[in-house]
């Protein structure tokens, strides 16, 4: 299984930059998660992480990067290494070259173009230098934020997946949004 390339510098853009996602994040990740009580059901989760829980999900992440299973990326404004969110690649298909993206943004911090700015990086980072031919966002079809971010970084709606994921005892409907290399703008 390929491994994710190392990165020495952050990827850069205009609005936000993209880190690998560091110990000393969690204190911004445990703010976020207070602000928005919502945040751990939009990610998937039960309930929202602990301190403790978060140490030990960094702590496997260069091993996950070395493995080629995932690379979780933080959010931070140019030239200032503050976490404002994150963008999580995972659900890597090494075989069909393709991932999943996740990304969400600290309440105080929305509406700036921070998660448009980080889907277009990443995507570009994964397709031009990991190889991936396809990265996906399955996300629900009432996150019109999630979606409208996707949208402006260059990610095609194809549709709905019904009844795809299951969570919390429930089935839920997502919407499929896809970036392909050609669908990448040139770079500036």
């Amino acid at each position: 299984m390929p491994a994710f390339p190392d990165m020495t510098e952050p990827l850069q853009g205009e609005r936000a930059w993209l880190r690998y996602a560091a110990e000393r994040d969690i204190p911004e990740i445990l703010i976020a998660h207070q602000d928005d009580s919502e945040l751990h059901v939009r990610l998937g989760l039960e309930r929202p992480p602990s301190g403790a829980e978060l140490g030990r999900r960094t702590e496997g992440e260069a091993a996950e990067r070395d493995l080629g299973i995932g690379v979780r990326f933080t959010i931070v404004q140019p030239g200032v290494d503050v976490c404002l969110g994150q963008l999580d690649v995972h659900r890597v298909d090494w075989e069909n070259r393709r991932a999943e993206l996740g990304v969400w943004v600290a309440p105080a911090h929305r509406g700036r173009g921070l998660a448009t700015c980080g889907l277009r990086l990443a995507g570009r980072w994964l397709m031009s230098t990991s190889g991936l031919a396809r990265v996906e966002i399955l996300t629900a079809p009432d996150n019109v934020a999630m979606i409208a971010a996707a949208k402006a970084a260059g990610f095609v709606e194809e549709g709905l997946l019904r009844a795809y994921l299951r969570e919390r005892g429930r089935r839920l409907d997502v919407i499929v949004l896809s970036l392909l290399p050609s669908d990448l703008e040139p770079a500036s």
